[in-house]
């Protein structure tokens, strides 16, 4: 199992509390995780990432094991700590303004 913390905005939107668990058939990646996300708590589709391209939305950031993710291939694997679930994946919102 794979802990997911969702930021407040998706936690109200999909009615879920801070931290979430989800399992992830095969390869721990950005998008399996997602996937299993999306397939759990359908009304996070298209909030994360866009439904077409499959690209990160600009305004989330992902972390893991102290490492901004948000960069990184979608299919890349996930540090080894959040795939055995030692730590969580952090999804946060990420900070705009003027």
């Amino acid at each position: 199992m794979i802990t997911v913390v969702l930021p407040p905005g998706l936690r109200i939107l999909a009615a879920t509390p801070r931290e979430i668990q989800v399992e992830v058939l095969g390869t721990a990646t950005q998008r399996t995780v997602l996937d299993a996300l999306e397939q759990r708590y359908p009304a996070l589709r298209g909030t994360m990432r866009d439904p077409l391209s499959g690209r990160r939305r600009s305004l989330l950031r992902f972390f893991a094991s102290e490492e901004d993710l948000s960069d990184e291939s979608p299919d890349s694997p996930l540090p080894e700590e959040v795939a055995e679930g030692r730590e969580p994946l952090l999804i946060v919102g990420a900070m705009a303004g003027g």
